[in-house]
């Protein structure tokens, strides 16, 4: 983090028309987290990272990124709940007039903290499942949860809070697709994220382990379509393809410093979760400069918006607009460069590397991992990687 990362030095906002507010502002409050999770999209550094923002410092955040236009406030982690202010801060986001979304595990949403969360005006609850099933739930998270994430769904349900249910499908879960959509439909969520990992952070080191074949993925699509169809009007599901199958990439975070703003939990200001990885981008922390400071002036937030940055091939492409280049961590992982292509795009000198992993997933189980096991999100893995400079 730089505290210094912003370029304007009249001290003065440099807003343009080209750039409108953030509209959509995720607040992670924590990288504490009870569930060791083999796809966690926190860095894998986390441990690094204790001195957390306190409330005063929230309640700022959210006080000036609603007078710039917000309107959708999101309260994740690591785990939201291990916050003791949390109920401070959704009362807080209500009053400013935010709809609020909290996004959670489910550990530590009990009846009591149900009821006064409802009261401090949330309006929305994404609550997380690893599979279907308790043995590969409990496996995946490396936590006995898969019961009390029941629980909880009822809880929610019990209070009338609309309700969406987030599972991230991989290689180890696809097969079983159909069973976590009839879970939805059991435990009444009005929506079911079925959210293919992207590879970043944890869901990288593990990336051979997780990724589908290209049959499994097809056979997911089609169950998941045919689930859509026939229950339309009881359970709206949303189905994220993962960027390696695809020859073109996705516009990240709807275009870099365009609508999102996420504020990790020690106060630094990223375009997206990931991006603190990338070398060479200052971003500022909201402990040394305003909301509207960070979000037009500083050197991070800038550095990608638009196309005036882009390479070729993307600098004259006629598609550019479609996804701006797509996602620079993608473009550093896998090119070495942020500012390169997104090497999913078939464009991009570096998409054999795509290609060769993709290839590699097609391979029956057991063949297509080297020898190195599932690491979880834990304390002792994350201090490991730090050590050896892994660092997405």
């Amino acid at each position: 983090m730089n505290t210094n990362a912003i370029t304007s030095t009249s001290g003065e906002s440099q807003k343009t028309d080209k750039v409108g507010p953030p509209l959509w502002l995720l607040c992670e409050l924590t990288y504490r987290c009870p569930l060791h999770c083999v796809f966690c999209y926190n860095p894998v550094n986390f441990d690094s990272v204790n001195n957390e923002l306190d409330t005063d410092g929230w309640l700022r955040v959210l006080n000036e990124s609603r007078a710039l236009g917000s309107v959708q406030c999101g309260f994740s982690g690591g785990e939201p709940l291990l916050r003791d202010d949390l109920e401070v801060l959704v009362a807080e986001a209500h009053k400013l007039g935010f709809y609020t979304n909290l996004l959670t595990s489910g550990v530590g949403l009990t009846e009591s903290r149900m009821s006064k969360l409802k009261q401090a005006g949330l309006d929305h609850v994404q609550l997380s499942f690893q599979d279907s099933t308790k043995e590969l739930n409990d496996f995946l998270s490396h936590t006995k949860t898969f019961d009390l994430k029941h629980k909880v769904a009822k809880i929610i349900a019990d209070h009338e809070i609309p309700m969406v249910l987030n599972c991230v499908i991989h290689r180890l879960n696809i097969d079983y697709i159909e069973n976590i959509i009839e879970m939805a439909i059991e435990l009444g969520a009005e929506a079911l994220e079925l959210a293919n990992t992207q590879f970043y952070s944890w869901a990288k080191v593990n990336q051979e382990h997780l990724l589908p074949s290209r049959d499994q993925l097809e056979r997911a699509e089609r169950i998941t379509n045919e689930y859509r169809e026939k229950y339309a009007d009881k359970l709206r599901i949303i189905f994220v393809v993962p960027d390696y199958y695809e020859t073109r990439p996705k516009k990240c975070m709807n275009g870099w410093g365009n609508v999102f703003l996420t504020i990790s939990p020690d106060g630094t200001a990223l375009p997206c979760h990931t991006a603190a990885m990338l070398p060479g981008a200052d971003f500022p922390s909201v402990a040394e400069h305003s909301i509207e400071e960070i979000w037009y002036n500083s050197e991070g937030f800038n550095r990608f918006r638009g196309d005036s940055w882009m390479k070729e091939p993307c600098r004259s492409c006629p598609e550019k607009e479609n996804d701006l280049g797509g996602c620079r961590c993608q473009a550093y992982m896998m090119a070495g460069d942020p500012a390169a292509a997104d090497p999913v795009c078939d464009k991009s000198s570096d998409h054999h590397k795509v290609q060769a992993v993709v290839t590699k997933a097609q391979l029956p189980n057991g063949q297509h991992v080297s020898e190195h096991p599932l690491i979880f999100r834990d304390a002792k893995s994350s201090k490991k990687l730090e050590k050896e400079n892994v660092v997405f």
